[in-house]
C-alpha cells in the first residue's frame, strides 16, 4: 500500500468524507458488519468475533460481549492541570482501582518525570490481579524506560503512540507518511523483544485519511502489535464514524482480525461516552477511561458513565464488564479528593444531585415505586441507603461498617485516624453526613503523605482594620510543631500569611473559590485554592463548617501538593532525563 505525500487534510473533512461514503448511519454500520460475518444475536446487536474475550451467556439467553476496562486515569487524568499527583497517591488510587475491578492499570508515563517513572514501578511491584500499562512514544528511550518501570508486574503491556494525521506529521513531528511508516515499524520490533503485549496507537486517528490509517496499522501488526487503539485525541468524532471508522479497519487492515481493538475518546466535544458506545457496538472489546471523566482540556470517557450504560442497558449493548460497581462512588470521591478536583453536583452517576428528587410529581412517584424516576439503585454504586444515624455517640464499628459500604479498605493505623477525626466533627454537629465522612476518609488516606498538618488556625481583627492570624502547623518530617503568624487586610490575606511562615518555598495565593454545601445551623462551606510555584498551578480542596477554617486547610492541602512535587524534582537532580524532545500525548 502506498500513499501520497502530497493529500494533506487539516482541518478534519476527511472523517466527514469517509463516514458519508458508508451512509453516516448506524444502520449502515450494522449491515456492513453483518456482511463481515461477524455474530449477530437475536437482537440484532453484534456480536463481534475478532479479538474478543470469553463471552457470557445474559438473563436473556443472547451473548453477551466481555468489554475490557483500561483505566488511564494515572496518566491520562493525570494530565489535567493540576491534577498532579504525588507517587505514593498513586499506590493508594491504583489499590482502589483493583477493588473497582478494572482490567489494565496505567499508572503514569514513565520517561516524563522521576516521579511517573517510581510510580509506574511502585504500580508494577504492589499491585496484583490486574494487567499494568506502561506507556511511551515511539522512542527507544521510551520504550526502554516504561519496560523498566514494568518489569515486576505480574502481567503488563506496553502502549506505544505515534502521530498519524497530516497535521501532526507536518507541524509536530515534520516527517514524511513513509519515515512514520518506518519508526513505527522498528520501534514496534524492537519493544517486541521485550514485552509480548504491545498495543499501538496512531494518535490523532480520527483526523487522519482511511488509507494512511490503515498503512500504519497493517505496519504495526506485522511487527508485532496486539491491541490497536484508535485514539480519538481531540474529541473530534461523531458516534456513527467512529463506530463505523473500526469497522472499516477490521475488515480493511490485513491481519486486523488477529488483534484485539480499544477505544480512547476525549471528551471536547461531549461525546467520549457515546463514541465509546458505538465502538462497542462496532465490535471493540476494550474501552480507555478515567474516573470522573477527568483529563486534558474537556477530559476523557467516564468510567462510571461508560460502565453503568453498560450495566443498565445490557440488552441493547450485547456487552458486559467486569467492574464491581458497588465500589464506584468510592472511587469517584478518592480521586476527587486527591487531586482536588470537586464533582458537580449533576454529574451523572456519582453526583451529588443525581439521585436527589425535588419536583412533587418525581418524589410521589418515587414514593409509590423508585423505578418511577430512577433508572439505577443507587446502592448498587455503593451509595447506602443506611438507616443507622451516626453522630457523637457513634462508635469503631459503626464507623467501620459504613465505611465498608462504601467499599472503601482502611488499615488499622488509618481507621484510628479516621475515628479520631469523626469524633471532633461529630462534637460539632448532631449528624455527620455521608458526603462528610466521605471527605474525612479522603483526608485519612492522603493524610500520611502531607509534608505538613495545619493543626489550628484562628483570626483576630487588629488595630486601623487589619486582620491578624495565628497558626500551628506540624512539619510532619521532623515532628515539631511549627507557631506561625501573619498579617492582612482581610482574614483570608492574614491566614495565607500565617501558614506561609512555615513553608520552605515562596507560595503565591492566585485563586480562591468557596460554596456552600448545605443550609441551616450545620451548613458546610467548600474552599478551592489555587497556588503557584514557579509558573505551576496546584489545587487544595477542603469542606468545614468555618469557612475560614475551610480556605486554610484547602491552601495548605495545595501548598502540600507544591512541595511534594518539587521535593520529587530536587531528589531527582543529575539522575533522570526526559530526553530532548517535546512531549505530546494522546
Amino acid at each position: 500500500m502506498t500513499t501520497n505525500n502530497n493529500e494533506r487534510n487539516y482541518t478534519g473533512q476527511q472523517i466527514d468524507k469517509n463516514a458519508s461514503s458508508i451512509g453516516g448511519r448506524m444502520d449502515d454500520m450494522d449491515q456492513q458488519v453483518r456482511a463481515s460475518g461477524d455474530f449477530v444475536n437475536e437482537t440484532g446487536r453484534v456480536m463481534n468475533q475478532t479479538g474478543v474475550g470469553a463471552q457470557q451467556v445474559g438473563e436473556s439467553g443472547t451473548m453477551l460481549k466481555r468489554v475490557r476496562i483500561f483505566d488511564t486515569t494515572l496518566r491520562d487524568g493525570e494530565q489535567a492541570p493540576g491534577a498532579t499527583l504525588h507517587p505514593e497517591q498513586k499506590i493508594v488510587i491504583a489499590k482502589q482501582l483493583a477493588l473497582l475491578g478494572v482490567d489494565v492499570i496505567e499508572p503514569g508515563f514513565p520517561i516524563s518525570s522521576p516521579g511517573d517513572f517510581m510510580a509506574v514501578q511502585r504500580v508494577s511491584q504492589e499491585i496484583h490481579g490486574v494487567e499494568i500499562c506502561g506507556f511511551a512514544r515511539s522512542v527507544k528511550e521510551d520504550i526502554d524506560s516504561a519496560i523498566r518501570a514494568t518489569e515486576a508486574a505480574e502481567r503488563r503491556r506496553l502502549h506505544m503512540f505515534l502521530s498519524s494525521s497530516d497535521i501532526h506529521l507536518d507541524f509536530q513531528l515534520r516527517k514524511s507518511r513513509q519515515q512514520v511508516i518506518d519508526i513505527a515499524r522498528s520501534m514496534v520490533a524492537y519493544a517486541k523483544q521485550f514485552v509480548e503485549r504491545i498495543e499501538f496507537s496512531p494518535m490523532d486517528a480520527t483526523r487522519t485519511g482511511d488509507e494512511f490509517l490503515f498503512e500504519i496499522i497493517e505496519a504495526a501488526i506485522e511487527e508485532g502489535a496486539t491491541i490497536i487503539n484508535i485514539p480519538d485525541t481531540v474529541g473530534y468524532a461523531m458516534p456513527e464514524e467512529y463506530g463505523a471508522m473500526f469497522t472499516r479497519v477490521m475488515n480493511h487492515v490485513r491481519g486486523g482480525k488477529q488483534v484485539e481493538y480499544s477505544a480512547h475518546c476525549h471528551n471536547d466535544l461531549g461525546l467520549a461516552v457515546a463514541n465509546s458506545l458505538a465502538a462497542i457496538r462496532a465490535g471493540v472489546t476494550q474501552v480507555e477511561v478515567t474516573v470522573n471523566g477527568v483529563g486534558e482540556r474537556a477530559g476523557n470517557c467516564s468510567l462510571e458513565e461508560l460502565v453503568m450504560a453498560i450495566e443498565t442497558r445490557k440488552g441493547a449493548m450485547g456487552a458486559e464488564t467486569g467492574i464491581r460497581t458497588e465500589h464506584i462512588y468510592a472511587t469517584s470521591q478518592m480521586v476527587s479528593r486527591a487531586m482536588s478536583f470537586p464533582i458537580a453536583f449533576n454529574k451523572p452517576i456519582v453526583g451529588r444531585n443525581a439521585f436527589q428528587h425535588e419536583a412533587g410529581i418525581h418524589q410521589d412517584g418515587l414514593l409509590k415505586n423508585r423505578n418511577t424516576y430512577e433508572i439505577m439503585d443507587p446502592e448498587k454504586l455503593g451509595v447506602p441507603r443506611s438507616m443507622i444515624i451516626l453522630g457523637k455517640h457513634s462508635g469503631r464499628h459503626a464507623i467501620k461498617h459504613r465505611v465498608s459500604q462504601f467499599g472503601v479498605e482502611l488499615t488499622n493505623e488509618q481507621m484510628e485516624s479516621l475515628y479520631v477525626q469523626f469524633k471532633e466533627l461529630a462534637d460539632r454537629q448532631k449528624v455527620v453526613q455521608d458526603h462528610q465522612l466521605l471527605e474525612l476518609i479522603g483526608h485519612t488516606v492522603n493524610e500520611v503523605l502531607e509534608p505538613y498538618t495545619l493543626v489550628q488556625a484562628q483570626v483576630l481583627t487588629g488595630t486601623e482594620g487589619h486582620r491578624m492570624s495565628s497558626c500551628i502547623i506540624k512539619d510532619n518530617r521532623l515532628g515539631k510543631e511549627l507557631i506561625c503568624s501573619g498579617t492582612g487586610e482581610g482574614a483570608v490575606e492574614a491566614l495565607v500569611a500565617g501558614i506561609k511562615q512555615a513553608l520552605p518555598m515562596d507560595v503565591q495565593f492566585t485563586d480562591l473559590e468557596l460554596y456552600s454545601l448545605s443550609s441551616g445551623e450545620q451548613a458546610n462551606g467548600e474552599a478551592i485554592v489555587t497556588v503557584s510555584v514557579d509558573g505551576d498551578h496546584y489545587r487544595g480542596v477542603s469542606v468545614h463548617q468555618d469557612v475560614l477554617m475551610a480556605v486554610a486547610q484547602a491552601f495548605m492541602a495545595a501548598c502540600n501538593q507544591a512541595i511534594r512535587e518539587h521535593q520529587i524534582g530536587e531528589a531527582a537532580q543529575g539522575g533522570f532525563t526526559s530526553g530532548d524532545v517535546e512531549i505530546t500525548i494522546p
